[in-house]
C-alpha cells in the first residue's frame, strides 16, 4: 500500500460542508490536476465551469432533485464534454469539423469523466471532500441556458467541493471477483457473491441510518433499472450536435 492507494480507497461522498472558503491556490491545483488526466489523442474535450452565481446554483439545485448542497457548497463545478473547441481548431486551419459521430461523443464524455476524477482525487488529497451531481441531467437544456453552453457541448455532471462537515463511512463496493475477470467475461459464482454483498450493503445502511434504511444493492439497482432513465437525453444530445452517426 501507499498513500495514493489509501486515499483512493477512503473516498466518500461529502454532502455537508463547512462555511470555510476553499483557497484559490487549492482550486487552481485541483483544476491543473484535472488537466493532467489522460485524454484521447490529446483532444482534451472538456470544459469546467465554476458556478458562483447563487441564483443559478439555486435553480440547478432544484432541478437536480432539491440537492441543497449544490447551493451551499463553497465550490460548485460543472464538467462539460466539449467538442466546440475542436470546431474552432479546425476553422483556425481552414477546415470544418465533421459533426455528430458517436465516437467523438464517447471521446468527449470519457475525457470529461477522467478529468473530473483527477479533480476529485486532488481535492481529497488537499483535505477537501465532494460529491458528483448527475442530477443536472434531469433538465440539461435548462442547464445549458443558465450557463450559456453552446452547441457541441453538454453538461455531464456537477461537482460540489469544500471542507467536510461530516464523516461518513466508506460505502462497501462489489466483491473484486465480480468486477475483475481473467481472460473471458465469466459470471460463474457471481450471484452467490452478490447475495453476500447485499448483506454487507444492508448492514451498512442500517448502521448509517440507525435502522431507518435497510435496502440492498440489488434492490436499489432493480428500482433504478426497471424504469426509464432520463429518456429526454437522446433528443437533447441530438439538439446539441451529438447525433450519434
Amino acid at each position: 500500500m501507499n498513500s495514493v492507494i489509501e486515499l483512493l480507497k477512503t473516498h466518500r461522498s461529502i454532502r455537508k460542508f463547512k462555511e470555510d472558503p476553499v483557497e484559490d491556490e487549492k482550486l487552481k491545483a485541483i483544476i491543473e490536476a484535472a488537466q493532467c488526466a489522460s485524454t484521447s489523442s490529446f483532444i482534451q474535450a472538456y470544459t469546467i465551469i465554476r458556478v458562483n452565481n447563487r441564483k443559478i446554483r439555486k435553480e440547478i439545485a432544484a432541478l437536480s432533485g432539491d440537492q441543497y448542497y449544490v447551493e451551499q457548497c463553497p465550490i460548485f463545478l460543472v464538467f462539460c464534454a466539449d467538442l466546440n473547441r475542436l470546431g474552432l481548431a479546425c476553422r483556425m486551419n481552414d477546415e470544418e469539423m465533421i459533426e455528430g459521430y458517436t465516437e467523438t461523443f464517447i471521446i468527449a464524455t470519457v475525457d470529461t469523466a477522467l478529468a473530473a476524477q483527477n479533480a476529485m482525487i486532488a481535492a481529497e488529497s488537499l483535505g477537501l471532500g465532494g460529491v458528483y451531481i448527475g442530477g443536472i441531467r434531469n433538465d440539461p437544456s435548462k442547464v445549458c441556458k443558465l450557463l450559456d453552453i453552446p452547441k457541441n457541448v453538454y453538461p455531464v455532471f456537477g461537482m460540489c467541493l469544500g471542507y467536510p462537515n461530516h464523516d461518513p463511512e466508506t460505502k462497501p463496493r462489489l466483491p473484486l471477483d465480480v468486477v475483475f475477470k481473467n481472460d473471458i467475461y465469466s459470471t460463474e459464482g457471481d450471484e452467490d457473491k452478490i447475495k453476500e454483498y447485499d448483506k454487507a450493503v444492508k448492514e451498512y445502511y442500517i448502521k448509517r441510518t440507525k435502522g431507518k434504511r435497510d435496502d440492498t444493492w440489488t434492490q436499489q439497482m432493480t428500482d433504478k433499472m426497471s424504469q426509464e432513465l432520463r429518456p429526454h437525453m437522446k433528443e437533447f444530445l441530438r439538439d446539441q450536435g451529438f447525433e450519434m452517426k
